[in-house]
């Protein structure tokens, strides 16, 4: 037989071949892992809709830390439940706030941990937005107006505040107008010019948020986030909110979620010369456990699967709940 076809399989012959021409190769050094802390004492608190998620308070984040630091993992994203809510979100800033005491805790335990400190309000707004907002009644409904330009000021409170705390990196995720330069005017200010800003530049209004919502009691009050939050149908507006952001001084850019939204990543990637984040957030998660725990996958498998295609569309550096087990997996030779 004269035979001409390319022989693609010759590549794919052992584990050993399959290894050496591999084009993406994923690593625990290339995870973040959220972390969520709150007041009181003793607390470890499971998170219903994301099973081997729990809210932490301060006394108990030992064990977790020292978990993630053996596994090699080099950050963690610090989201805090507060004591007391208002309705310009005042605790996301006091110095004594939930994340504030959170950071201090971390760096004096974990010194070469990297602490990013996601910079909004709706943790800590009684109203559930990321930002301040002007309330009216419309045919009898509470509807609201967030307000742009008088939320950057709450928000530079914040992430001066985070930093003074000994906060790594400032990760901003409200996507008001504008957030990035009046951040990194307060954070230089303040003498924090060496602090990098890690911007939510695509944050999409997805579906994909709400076990998040639950764990960090952040669902709005009223209305929803689509005045600020991007629509899930746009791909070129994302080029432009992530030019402004690379305009106003962000060091690295973001698109959340990750899973749905590949390919643009793909095009942030192409199109900036800044490290790029995947954030593979609380409902893609979600419904990789609760399919696992119901059987119906493999779940090391498919989240390594997952994980390898982010990072194949360009990711650097990739925010995920299973970060852990990711780690644990790979450190065990599972990729």
């Amino acid at each position: 037989m004269n035979l001409s076809f390319t022989r693609h399989r010759r590549l794919r012959q052992s584990a050993a071949i399959r290894s050496m021409v591999r084009e993406t190769v994923l690593t625990p050094a290339d995870f973040i892992q959220p972390i969520y802390v709150t007041y009181g004492k003793g607390v470890k608190h499971e998170i219903k809709s994301m099973p081997g998620v729990y809210r932490f308070s301060l006394d108990m984040l030992e064990e977790e830390l020292q978990e993630i630091v053996s596994l090699n993992i080099p950050a963690v994203l610090l989201f805090g439940i507060p004591e007391t809510k208002d309705s310009v979100g005042s605790s996301a800033y006091a110095e004594n706030g939930i994340v504030q005491e959170a950071i201090r805790l971390i760096k004096s335990r974990c010194p070469d941990l990297l602490v990013i400190a996601d910079t909004c309000l709706c943790e800590f707004t009684d109203h559930g937005h990321c930002g301040m907002v002007h309330t009216f009644e419309r045919d009898g409904e509470l509807c609201g107006d967030v307000l742009n330009d008088e939320s950057l000021e709450l928000h530079v409170q914040t992430a001066v505040s985070q930093a003074r705390a000994g906060a790594d990196i400032i990760a901003p995720s409200n996507m008001m107008d504008g957030f990035v330069q009046a951040i990194r005017g307060g954070l230089d200010e303040a003498g924090f010019s060496h602090i990098p800003i890690m911007s939510y530049s695509v944050k999409y209004a997805s579906a994909f948020y709400g076990p998040f919502r639950e764990a960090a009691d952040s669902a709005p009050q009223f209305g929803d986030r689509k005045t600020y939050q991007m629509d899930p149908a746009n791909a070129r507006e994302a080029l432009r909110e992530a030019e402004s952001d690379v305009l106003e001084g962000a060091d690295m850019l973001m698109v959340k979620p990750s899973l749905s939204y590949l390919d643009v990543m793909r095009t942030l990637k192409d199109q900036f010369d800044l490290p790029l984040v995947a954030y593979n957030v609380s409902g893609e998660y979600a419904m990789v456990k609760a399919a696992a725990l119901n059987g119906w996958i493999d779940e090391k498998t498919m989240v390594l699967e997952i994980l390898t295609s982010m990072k194949r569309a360009g990711a650097d550096m990739i925010i995920t709940y299973s970060a852990k087990d990711a780690a644990k997996w790979l450190l065990e030779g599972g990729r």
